[in-house]
């Protein structure tokens, strides 16, 4: 018997695509813990929460997606924090960042956050990361945008290590420390699944050779579709199982011709959104959400 939203895949049986839900949590939103029950109950498998530490005032870089900012990134919530809350009321749903900008995060304590996060949900985190696109915002962590990718990578490692050994030490060009004590440990072993935020094929790239999962942002749909395929393609030729390459979709314009194009595609997971608005229009939104997902 199928599930509902399956499609049935000659190489590997029944497959069935994810559905999760995106919020800005905001202080005049729906709070992060009572929005994870209302996900739960609703049968999805996931929730994610975006980061952005500050937006400043005085900004060059335009928004990736055009026309003014959006009011509610000024306004995010910290959301290793909401997935905190969200882990202590819930008990099935993953809980993901989408994105965690690791740039702007001090790797030491990023790793305890994280670790401490995994544990209080029992192995339920997705550490969802990438560098970011707004400059004055980095700068104002004292990141350097040509650097960041260098960065993210020095830091990333040295969480690894701090995940995963008993007295990591770390020696590169940002990240330099002597051997530490870093408890605790996460439950996922050897640290919890990693996706990589980034829509171009150099992002992609770096998904094959380093991370579990592909998290794909602004992008046409013909160019995501072609993309699902190269990031699986990238990792085969690295000698990786395709398939161990995890994709999710974020915060698409969704209809069920869209949805059914993804899942054919192979994309794992879409995470779908809903407005930061007060509780009534956020439960609304989520039945809308759940029967177009038809979960």
């Amino acid at each position: 018997m199928s599930l509902p939203g399956a499609q049935y895949d000659a190489a590997g049986g029944w497959r069935f695509m994810k559905y999760g839900i995106l919020h800005f949590p905001t202080e005049y939103t729906m709070r992060a813990d009572r929005l994870a029950r209302a996900v739960e109950e609703r049968g999805f498998e996931s929730l994610w929460l975006p980061e952005h530490t500050h937006i400043p005032v005085t900004r060059r870089t335009p928004y990736p997606a055009g026309g003014e900012l959006p009011r509610d990134y000024l306004h995010i919530a910290d959301p290793l924090v909401g997935l905190a809350a969200a882990a202590a009321v819930t008990r099935r749903i993953r809980l993901g960042t989408a994105i965690c900008l690791v740039v702007e995060h001090d790797p030491i304590v990023l790793a305890k956050r994280v670790a401490s996060l995994d544990l209080i949900s029992n192995g339920r985190f997705i550490f969802g990361i990438g560098a970011g696109w707004n400059v004055e915002e980095m700068e104002n962590h004292g990141t350097a945008f040509q650097t960041r990718y260098k960065l993210l990578r020095e830091r990333m490692d040295a969480m690894k290590k701090l995940w995963s050994e008993d007295a990591p030490e770390y020696h590169g060009k940002f990240v330099n420390f002597d051997p530490v004590w870093s408890y605790p440990k996460p439950v996922q072993k050897p640290w919890p699944p990693i996706f990589f935020g980034g829509h171009t094929p150099l992002a992609r790239q770096r998904v094959a050779e380093l991370y579990d999962g592909w998290m794909p942002t602004i992008m046409r749909v013909p160019e995501l579709l072609a993309g699902v395929q190269d990031v699986r393609r990238r990792a085969a030729a690295l000698g990786r199982d395709p398939k161990s390459i995890e994709v999710t979709v974020l915060w698409f314009r969704a209809d069920r011709a869209r949805l059914d194009s993804f899942e054919a595609a192979g994309v794992d997971r879409v995470v779908l959104g809903v407005p930061s608005a007060d509780e009534d229009t956020v439960r609304r939104k989520l039945d809308e959400q759940a029967a177009l997902a038809r979960i």
